[in-house]
This record gives C-alpha cells, structure tokens and sequence, in this order.
C-alpha cells in the first residue's frame, strides 16, 4: 500500500519521531507541524499525520536536542512547506544553531564549513529511514477506509523514487 495512502494518529508519530504527545500538540496547534492528513476539529476528533508529517516532526526534535531555538526551527520548517517537501530525503540541513541552512550539495556543505563556525547536521535520508523502521513496528491507519494496519511496512517510496531517477 502507498505511503501516501496512510495515516498516523498522534501517539504513533510520537512514537516515530521521539517527541511527547505535548510538544506534538503544542506544535500542531502553532502551526510548526500540522497533519496533513486530518487535523483536529474540536474534541473527540483524532488528527492524522502523513509519513512526511512523521520525518519533519523528527527533524524538529533533532535540532531542538541540538540547541536551535524553536524560532530558527519554525522559519526552516516554513522553507521546507514552501518547496511543498519535495526531495526532502535527499536534503542536507546544517545550522550553526542560530541559522538553518539547506544543503544540497557537498560544496554548499563545504562552503558552510569553511566559515569556522560550529555547525551540525541532519542528512534527511537517515531521518527517514529511521521513521520508515519505526513506522513498520506500529499501527498506521488506512485514510480512506479507516482501517487499522498493524506492523505494516510503509511503502518504500525511496527505493521507488531512486528506481524512477535510475
């Protein structure tokens, strides 16, 4: 089945993404991380979360563990939803914990490196296969008919674009 065709419910893109249900709501209701799925429409009603939601949610715990303020991570998150979250698991992002870079390209690396700066890293690929593995081991949730998926393998939608690019 699609990725694109399932969905997560809160406590499993917690679970995916390393975060506690708090920061998930915190985030979903600033608008730092919505589900695109379905959102929340008042109480009783579950949000949904995409495979991408997952990654992005990860990507914020991981520079927020790094120190970057939730600020810089929330104009970054805005340039990653302007490119419509294309090619994200062939990205580089670099901070230099005030500033979030996009590399995609070794040179744009190198050329960040050279300033002298501490800086770090997130190769998205790793991020999103990390969410892939863990995704696998919990329930996801058919969008269109509901349906609960227990231990389902998301769709390796890498491999399949690697497949297409070759």
């Amino acid at each position: 089945m699609a990725s694109e065709q399932i969905g997560y419910r809160g406590p499993t893109a917690c679970a995916a993404a390393g975060i506690t249900y708090r920061q998930l709501d915190y985030w979903a209701r600033t608008g730092l991380v919505e589900p695109s799925v379905r959102p929340a429409y008042g109480s009783g009603t579950q949000r949904l979360y995409s495979f991408r939601d997952v990654v992005v949610l990860k990507i914020v715990k991981r520079f927020l563990d790094t120190g970057v303020s939730l600020q810089n991570i929330r104009t970054a998150v805005q340039h990653l939803r302007e490119r419509g979250f294309r090619d994200l698991e062939r990205m580089t992002l670099m901070s230099d914990g005030a500033t979030v870079y996009e590399c995609t390209s070794p040179d744009e690396v190198h050329a960040l490196l050279q300033g002298g700066q501490g800086i770090f890293g997130i190769a998205v690929g790793v991020v999103w296969r990390d969410v892939e593995s863990a995704l696998s081991q919990l329930h996801g949730e058919r969008i269109d008919t509901g349906e609960t998926l227990v231990g389902h393998n998301p769709a390796d939608e890498l491999a399949r674009r690697r497949n297409r690019a070759g």
